[in-house]
């Protein structure tokens, strides 16, 4: 087994595609971390997130929009004897972006972004009612840095 780096964009994007929830790092005020758990929707280099308008996460991202985010798949435990605690490992591939969120308040982008986050999950097309396009909140996050690891075993 041996941990190695993604390098290639293509496995990086298809470990973000595969992932079924995210993972929203970021740090408040008082330089306390905070994480939450997040659905989300990938494209052209952007990953879309949204929620409600109030509330912690709203608050530190007003503050600081300087995240992390984390993806990860393809997780299978292996060990090499079943009675040694120290063999067991996971296998996995995760990527991890840092960068900044940007917010969007556009009705159009607004839609467009939760159709993304939507196409994450489903291939239906959905309709968004005013009322919760304004209760929600949309953002991106803005990309500086990606790297990947995986576990693999040969």
């Amino acid at each position: 087994m041996r941990v190695q780096q993604i390098t290639d964009k293509d496995e990086m994007t298809a470990v973000i595609k595969k992932s079924q929830v995210c993972h929203l790092a970021m740090v408040d005020e008082d330089g306390k971390p905070y994480l939450v758990p997040m659905n989300f929707g990938y494209e052209d280099g952007y990953i879309y997130l949204h929620g409600a308008q109030q509330g912690r996460k709203m608050d530190i991202l007003k503050n600081n929009p300087a995240v992390a985010v984390n993806f990860t798949t393809d997780h299978e435990l292996k060990y090499q004897s079943e009675h040694v605690a120290c063999s067991y490992s996971m296998k996995y591939r995760s990527v991890t972006v840092e960068g900044d969120i940007e917010f969007i308040e556009d009705k159009d982008r607004k839609i467009k972004a939760l159709d993304i986050i939507m196409a994450q999950y489903s291939d239906r097309e959905f309709k968004y009612n005013d009322p919760a396009l304004r209760e929600v909140s949309t953002y991106r996050v803005i990309m500086r840095e990606i790297t990947g690891r995986k576990m693999h075993y040969r």
